[in-house]
């Protein structure tokens, strides 16, 4: 099936839906520019970089970039070290607990560092949701860590402090700060004249303002504490990502250009495609490919793509929380007069029957559980990451969706523990496949048996309380961030429950926590903790 074509002229097709945009994702204000070889052929600013201070939304704006950073951070390092392993002394001295050989410096660059993801776990540190996190906490979150998650260079997993790790090993090195280091090898090259580090997030120097809320609800000023550096610590305007924009354009037939070597494909070590590299993510919009990143922070959302081939870039700065990344392919089908493919999905009787993989499913290698549950006709809904996946059945015994496969197999082996159903769940952008059994069906323990105190040597002392108040488990954890907040604990099967972290210091919380209890001779000896972005933490039951 071809995608539908419109019949308006390109210009007028993309302020058509520019000013879609800016209906279909209210909010305070927003900015947008589409550039097709080296020219803006389409720029709009709107609303309100402030509304209390009535300051209008406009190109020269200074907007937190957040995550968008990780990019420049890694042109910075690119463009100053001809080997950028030489920075792997620096790195190494910040791990003096670890007890395996630190991930190297391109493994930090690609995410493959097999670290655990340092605002996640500030939270098993009972840091404050909108508490003060600065470069002290930051040093001593890294320096506790003692193991990974899985061995640097096999797979894929979002880390932050693998960028702030490189830009301060870079500060280190040279002797400059990273904001000179900023300036010195991307700000003045590219013309980008107002892009500065504001690494503290409270405040921008221009009085522009990130927002949480709705339009029913209303919108007031995100609260944020964090000091940031090289994971997401930039502000630039639309005019400065216009400017970087034009420089990737003007490098584009050098090989030896900044953009081409950050851009260059990625492999995992066993020779099979990552998708992610030098601060960019690689994939495909309309059958393209391109290369992306995102940026969020309360109150702030942004996307930048662009498209080799097209000569093709496109930029989106929201300062409230709508989805920028949606508005960004929006841009690029109507750049290239497509409306979006409908979803095709097989035709299913109206009645539909239970499927093989609904259920609740545990990864023993994460420690993650795994929900399945029928969704609208045809999908389902897993829940396995950081936020709910959508999945189109195929089969009775397949579902799927871009970025997943789920299958369903009978296993037939001569030992009891690998014998009966299972899951195969496939995610080549990890260069991932897991095995997951079904969890057992089990009267549930009496839930008071939980009560009590848990503490994990792995990240000093970090403890986690269990309380029964009037019926209802709650917990909490608390370490040398402070005490977190108590949360109702929901239970999904015998001596299995989720911690919920509906907020975090980042804009995305890391999604909740399975919470595996653990018995030897009927008692109860220790917990298992994990999230995506931080698995396989054991607390001992005190």
């Amino acid at each position: 099936m071809h995608a539908q074509r419109s019949s308006l002229p390109r210009t007028e097709r993309l302020q058509a839906e520019i000013h879609a945009i800016a209906a279909r994702y209210p909010g305070p204000g927003g900015a947008v520019a589409v550039l097709h070889e080296g020219q803006v052929i389409a720029q709009h600013c709107w609303g309100y970089a402030s509304l209390e201070h009535r300051l209008p939304f406009t190109s020269s704006s200074l907007f937190r970039i957040c995550s968008i950073t990780k990019q420049f951070t890694c042109a910075t390092m690119l463009d100053r070290y001809e080997d950028p392993e030489i920075l792997a002394p620096y790195i190494s001295k910040r791990f003096p607990h670890l007890r395996s050989d630190p991930p190297t410096v391109a493994q930090l660059a690609n995410n493959q560092s097999g670290l655990r993801d340092y605002w996640a776990v500030a939270m098993l540190h009972g840091a404050a949701i909108e508490g003060t996190f600065g470069p002290t906490d930051s040093d001593r979150v890294i320096a506790g860590t003692r193991s990974l998650q899985f061995l640097p260079g096999t797979s894929y997993s979002y880390v932050n402090q693998n960028f702030r790790l490189i830009s301060e090993a870079m500060e280190e090195e040279s002797g400059l700060s990273f904001a000179e280091l900023l300036q010195q090898h991307v700000f003045d090259k590219a013309g980008m004249k107002r892009a500065i580090l504001a690494a503290e997030t409270s405040a921008l120097p221009d009085g522009t303002t990130g927002y949480e809320g709705t339009q029913e609800g209303g919108y007031w000023p995100a609260r944020n504490h964090i000091y940031w550096t090289g994971d997401a610590g930039m502000a630039a305007s639309l005019n400065d990502m216009i400017a970087w924009e034009q420089y990737i354009d003007q490098q584009r037939d050098d090989p030896n250009g900044l953009y081409n070597r950050m851009s260059q494909p990625v492999q995992f070590d066993n020779g099979h495609k990552a998708p992610y590299g030098f601060g960019l993510q690689h994939g495909k919009i309309a059958g393209h490919e391109i290369t992306a990143h995102g940026g969020a922070l309360r109150g702030w959302r942004s996307n930048r793509l662009h498209c080799a081939a097209l000569r093709l870039s496109i930029v989106v700065l929201f300062n409230h929380m709508s989805p920028a990344h949606q508005a960004a392919a929006s841009l690029f089908r109507a750049f290239l007069g497509e409306a979006e493919k409908p979803s095709i999905k097989t035709t299913l009787p109206d009645k539909q029957e239970p499927h093989a993989l609904e259920g609740l499913w545990l990864n023993e290698e994460t420690g993650l559980s795994t929900r399945i549950t029928a969704a609208e006709k045809g999908t389902l809904q897993l829940r396995y990451l950081m936020l709910p996946e959508t999945l189109d059945i195929i089969t009775p015994h397949l579902a799927e969706a871009g970025a997943v496969r789920v299958r369903h197999i009978q296993a037939e082996e001569d030992t009891q523990e690998t014998a009966g159903p299972q899951i195969i769940m496939g995610r080549p952008g990890e260069n991932r496949h897991v095995i997951l059994r079904p969890y057992p069906d089990t009267p549930q323990p009496e839930p008071a048996e939980l009560v009590g105190d848990y503490v994990c040597e792995e990240l000093d002392g970090s403890r986690f309380t269990i309380t029964n108040q009037g019926g209802l488990l709650h917990g909490g954890f608390s370490g040398f961030l402070g005490t977190g907040r108590m949360e109702r604990l929901t239970n999904l099967g015998p001596d299995l429950w989720t911690f919920p972290c509906p907020r975090a210091l980042d804009h995305t919380p890391p999604g909740d926590w399975t919470l595996h209890f653990q018995r030897r001779n009927g008692r109860i000896h220790q917990l298992r903790v994990s999230c995506w972005l931080a698995r396989n933490l054991v607390y001992q039951r005190l």
